[in-house]
């Protein structure tokens, strides 16, 4: 008999990986138009994985890396603090969830890829972390609605 996975574990990572879908559609999208072009998050995880590894090149898959991160491993993180989140309902659970998620990046990520807090240091003003702002709510929010919908029916 074929392993399954449990309905709540399954759920997660169907719920980041569409998550991940519509941030990554949104990142295409900034980047098409031309919105902060100065400002490229998935170049910086790029050069902080190249230094933690060694230096070994991995731009033939830094387009993986949102899939994984987004709904491997945030997936699984969700759907197992999504009871716990602020609120009753999907909307206020995602959008805790990004507000957390916007604050780890502005005080962990920016300050390690050399940007500074919330990417202050790049000299673009606010722009940066208010672009991440509304990027990570749309995925936050985007998670929360398809984890929910998924769980009601199971």
């Amino acid at each position: 008999m074929p392993y399954r996975l449990p309905p709540k574990i399954r759920n997660s990572l169907l719920a980041g990986l569409c998550g991940s879908v519509v941030h990554s559609a949104l990142m295409a999208t900034r980047n098409y138009a031309g919105v902060i072009p100065a400002f490229q998050p998935y170049d910086d995880l790029q050069r902080l994985l190249n230094a933690t590894i060694g230096g070994t090149s991995l731009s033939g898959v830094t387009w993986v890396i949102p899939f994984i991160t987004g709904a491997l491993f945030v997936g699984f993180v969700f759907g197992k603090i999504y009871r716990y989140l602020p609120g009753n309902h999907f909307i206020s659970k995602g959008l805790g969830f990004g507000l957390f998620a916007w604050l780890a990046m502005g005080l962990g990520f920016f300050p390690l890829a050399g940007h500074g807090a919330f990417a202050v240091d790049l000299g673009l003003g606010i722009r940066p972390a208010a672009l991440m702002l509304g990027m990570l709510l749309t995925y936050s929010l985007t998670m929360s609605a398809v984890y929910d919908r998924l769980n009601a029916r199971a």
